[in-house]
């Protein structure tokens, strides 16, 4: 269940929050950032992903090992930690493509584990601990962001790069419109006209799209 995450590409969560008391929390520790920045090949990046997300699994199962009182917090946080790790896999994996990267190893790395994920996160719901209510929306996410995933990795990749390209044209050519009709207004129609029809190398700056890196983070190459 692929989520906007804002993130560089994708390292921590939201920076941006208004008041820090809601602060988004980091699904990544300090030393995992640290390592995702040196993690600059996809293939590294996706391997080292889904490490941490099998590492988020085994501490959830550490900790549902044990019948303890107030685990259901640390349980949920856990799920949601792990989905945003699945979450980045896809957005790495998609950005490869875009740019034509050979991501082979990567992907089947990531392919193995998350049928292991998959497994161990169906017996979770199945046995039904006794406080599932108060993390089972966390637990419902997570599977459905490693069977999202998985089958994405189940795609055609030269089609998979296809259809990303043209949703990044769309993407640009919207927001290019909607630039246009946001300086045609107020305007007179002829002057309007005019700003609407301008061609993309008219010297006038335009929006760029969205991004999910940070100020001076690159996209792995």
């Amino acid at each position: 269940m692929k989520r906007l995450i804002y993130l560089a590409l994708p390292l921590c969560a939201a920076f941006a929050a208004v008041m820090p008391a809601f602060a988004e929390r980091d699904f990544l520790t300090a030393d995992e950032i640290e390592k995702v920045r040196e993690a600059q090949l996809p293939n590294d990046r996706l391997k080292l992903y889904a490490l941490l997300a099998r590492q988020r699994l085994d501490q959830l199962g550490r900790l549902l090992s044990k019948d303890r009182k107030g685990r259901s917090l640390t349980a949920r946080e856990l799920l949601e930690d792990y989905s945003n790790i699945i979450d980045a896999i896809d957005t790495v994996s998609d950005d490869a493509l875009k740019r034509g990267v050979d991501i082979a190893e990567g992907t089947a790395a990531v392919t193995g584990s998350e049928k292991n994920f998959l497994t161990l996160l169906q017996k979770i719901r199945d046995r039904a601990p006794a406080d599932l209510d108060l993390y089972e929306v966390a637990l419902k996410e997570a599977i459905a962001s490693t069977s999202d995933s998985m089958d994405l990795a189940k795609e055609d990749t030269g089609a998979r790069a296809a259809q990303l390209s043209a949703e990044d044209k769309k993407a640009k050519d919207e927001a290019e419109q909607a630039l246009a009709a946001e300086d045609s207004k107020g305007k007179p129609v002829a002057e309007a006209k005019n700003t609407a029809d301008a061609k993309p190398d008219d010297g006038k700056p335009k929006r760029k799209p969205p991004t999910l890196l940070k100020p001076g983070e690159t996209p792995p190459q």
